[in-house]
């Protein structure tokens, strides 16, 4: 590690040793009406210079702008367009190496044009999606990267705001206000998509390390509650995700290498000059994988490999539409050997094998039609594909000459997904928009798993048999159609109401589900907002497909069970402290039913699942009786990007509750009942025309322990296996989770020649706190041991741009 560091110092001092005196950039973008997508031809864009020189362009017919000659650093951007409200668009991040193109959406002016047109300020608390106007915001890619301890993984940067919170340090599962992860929807460009990380599983959200690329992801949205009505099948929030296009003028190259994100190369560029169309293609492999490889120590016995290829062509404006091809493909696997495992392996046991290969694809095709200048329509296919394959061998009479080993689980699962997905977006004027449309989802699931983990041992030879807990192989589909409108009634109040049905053919399940919010501007200061929304999603597959063998015959008796079932309300408030500075906060109820629980009396409930690689496997005839709430309060105070500095601090109290068959309300294994996060960043210019920046950022989090269920020791030492103390569910707490991250770099802009470098050092958990992950039942040992979360953990990134 400390060649590797060495090395990419004295490749910075090299590279910047010859940089020129001034340093300037293009800016390229399209500006349009943010309701109905037309292009806003003769807009005007503005750089904001302390000079006060005029530096700016105007839209051309396609809505398209370039401004040349801007100094590297960073700048704001005034927005301006006759009958809509100015924008000021902050922060923007001007580099040597690459130009910088914007997306700009505006809004019609509510008021009459012999008035004064009222600016709107900076907006970067605004979604994209304008009608998700409340439990929601925007966030950007620089962000991603920016923040200490993210690991440039979209997942762990929602850790960062009110109300959301991460299961543990091994997984990006994302818990929204106390929910399970299994609540959450991912869509990129449209369209659901499956769990997009390496080594996940079916049926779970989240994973180890993430199969997005940051590089190609444009500012996307992140809602955690009542969400408009185009959302669906989905019980705790949604991240809408999108690709950016790539430069459609001149070719551009990235390279960068990091601990976690592994060893990238990226290039984009027009596919035929002066076409408009342009391509953009990224691809990643382990670093850790080549390091070891190469001779260095990784710092791990079992070795994560994982690979991964995303791309978009934007083959621009046609006289049939705009048409995007995208898509993703990656593969992971890691094993786990018994000879290898030490202390520090969070899934592995000393008396096992293990290993696991997981597969990731999915292709789409998106159309975007303007139908004249207040409507368009657009459309979505893609296919997507998933799987996991698992391995579990255990070895009996460990350590003695009679020593031999047997399969104790094993799994194999596929899922294919088809989705075509299209809407009719309509602005009639400035004040009433609406949209209306629908998804149809095929799902053809081969789902198989053979298990010893029950402790069954019918011949009695000290043996546990494997017995069938998943053997599915079928399709299913559901039609979600949907209805959504926003009515801008004057400058202050804005309501937003939709409607959104679901049928399910897998067990004939329907529902319809409303959906509404309301914004009231009481100052231009102050906002009000008010949502709910009703929400269904269907089962996990692994839960709704499990088998039950009946008088020797496999049954799938969960495939019954109808949708898991909430409502959401919420209240909030939004202060604009002044033009860097807003405060929010949100009070919200979340009430659950048709929860899937055990039939006959117990305090199991699916509410618990989905933070983990798997699912119950005892769970296989059960019934939609349980019930949940999740309440609480959560603030958030924000300092934009200004002056070099910047600051957000989130904090949340809340209570998660649920009730098992045997009716007794209890904690939920995700009630930490609070969570705090505080983020800081500070750049420091320096160089002669000040093109250069060391940048230095920190993050503390604590969170309330996790409720969980005690090992029962004795009851394990018979059966051999890990049992739980079931006459005590989550009646034990772990103590609260304390972690502190540092992270520093420099960033180069040679203004010589199109060529920019950053070096970054992200140091977690800097004081090796010891955060308990789980309880352990030890075989070898009979006792109940520790397992504790990442530890002081170096990370790295290194990347150049030309």
């Amino acid at each position: 590690m400390k060649k590797i560091i060495y090395t990419f110092l004295l490749l910075i001092v090299q590279l910047g040793s010859n940089f020129a005196q001034n340093g300037v950039q293009n800016i390229k973008g399209t500006i349009i009406d943010k309701q109905s997508e037309i292009p806003l031809i003769g807009a005007n864009i503005r750089w904001i210079n302390q000079e006060n020189k005029i530096v700016g362009a105007s839209t051309d017919f396609d809505g398209e702008f370039i401004i040349q000659g801007v100094p590297i650093g960073r700048h704001a951007f005034e927005v301006t367009y006759l009958g809509y409200e100015t924008i000021v668009i902050p922060n923007v991040e001007i580099t040597s190496g690459k130009e910088v193109m914007l997306s700009i959406s505006m809004e019609e002016s509510m008021v009459k044009l012999n008035e004064v047109v009222i600016s709107a300020g900076v907006e970067k608390d605004r979604t994209i999606n304008e009608m998700a106007t409340i439990s929601s915001r925007q966030f950007s890619m620089e962000e991603v990267n920016r923040y200490s301890g993210g690991r440039s993984d979209v997942g762990r940067l929602a850790g960062n705001f009110a109300g959301v919170g991460t299961a543990d340090d091994s997984r990006n599962d994302i818990v929204i206000r106390g929910n399970s992860p299994t609540g959450l929807l991912w869509r990129l460009e449209g369209i659901p998509i499956p769990s997009p990380n390496h080594f996940s599983t079916v049926g779970t959200t989240g994973g180890p390390v993430s199969a997005l690329n940051t590089n190609l992801l444009k500012n996307s949205d992140f809602l955690t509650s009542a969400f408009p009505a185009e959302y669906g099948n989905a019980l705790s929030g949604a991240f809408d995700l999108g690709f950016r296009s790539g430069n459609k003028d001149k070719f551009e190259y990235t390279f960068q290498i990091g601990a976690v994100t592994g060893i990238e190369a990226m290039i984009e560029g027009p596919l035929k000059k002066n076409s408009g169309a342009s391509f953009l293609i990224g691809y990643r492999y382990s670093f850790v994988e080549v390091a070891q490889a190469a001779g260095i120590d990784v710092g791990t016995n079992a070795l994560p490999k994982y690979q991964d290829l995303s791309f978009k062509f934007d083959l621009g404006k046609t006289a049939l539409g705009n048409f995007v091809l995208f898509g993703i493909a990656g593969t992971s696997n890691i094993e786990f050997l018994r000879d290898e495992v030490d202390e520090t392996d969070l899934f592995a046991f000393d008396d096992e094998d293990t290993g696991a290969v997981s597969n990731l694809g999915l292709i789409g095709i998106k159309h975007n039609l303007l139908l004249d200048n207040q409507s368009y329509i657009r459309t979505v296919i893609g296919i997507s594909g998933s799987g996991n394959d698992f391995y579990r061998d255990r070895y009996y009479q460990n350590g003695t000459e009679d020593e031999f080993k047997t399969k104790f689980a094993e799994t194999n699962n596929k899922v294919l997904r088809r989705n075509v997905s299209s809407f009719y977006n309509k602005k009639i004027n400035s004040k009433l928009s609406y949209r209306v449309g629908a998804m149809v989802e095929q799902v053809g699931v081969d789902i198989d798993y053979f298990s010893a983990e029950l402790g069954i041992d019918e011949n009695e030879d000290g043996i546990y048999d494997l017995v069938e807990i998943f053997d599915f192989d079928e399709s299913t589909i559901s039609v979600q159609p949907f209805v959504q409108g926003q009515f801008r009634m004057n400058e202050k109040w804005t309501f937003n109401a939709g409607l959104r049905a679901m049928y399910y053919d897998l067990n004939d399940d329907t529902a319809i589900e409303p959906r509404a919010a309301l914004n009231w501007s009481i100052h231009p200061k102050h906002t009000i907002n008010f949502g709910y929304g009703f929400h269904n999603q269907t089962l996990p597959l692994p839960m709704q497909l499990a088998s039950k063998v009946v008088d020797g015959v496999a049954t799938n008796p969960n495939m019954e069970l109808g949708f898991m079932s909430s409502n959401h309300f919420v209240i909030g408030h939004d202060f604009k402290i002044n033009e860097s500075w807003r405060s929010k906060i949100e009070v919200y109820y979340q009430g659950l039913f048709n929860v899937p629980v055990d039939k006959i009396p117990s305090s199991f409930s699916a509410i618990n699942v989905g933070a983990d690689f798997g699912f119950p496997i005892d769970k296989n005839d059960l019934e939609s009786t349980g019930t949940g709430s999740n309440k609480g309060i959560e603030m958030t105070v924000e300092k934009f990007f200004t002056n070099g500095f910047y600051f957000l601090g989130t904090a949340s109290v809340f209570e998660s509750l649920y009730t098992g068959s045997d009716g007794i309300e209890r904690n939920s294994a995700f009630n930490n009942r609070y969570i705090l996060n505080l983020l800081a960043g500070k750049e420091f210019n320096w160089g002669k025309n000040k093109q250069h920046r060391f940048t230095l950022d920190s993050k503390f989090t604590t969170a309330g322990g996790k409720y969980y269920t005690p090992v029962d020791l004795d009851a394990s030492k018979i059966n051999e296996i890990q049992v739980f103390d079931l006459s005590n569910p989550f009646g034990e707490r772990f103590d609260p989770y304390l972690r502190w991250d540092v992270k520093f770099g420099v960033k180069l802009n040679n203004t010589k020649r199109r060529f920019s470098q950053g070096l970054y050092f992200d140091i977690q958990n800097i004081t090796n706190h010891q955060n308990i992950f789980r309880k352990n039942y030890n075989r070898t040992s009979n006792t109940i041991n520790n397992v504790y979360q990442t530890g002081f953990f170096p990370n790295f990134m290194y990347k150049i741009e030309f």
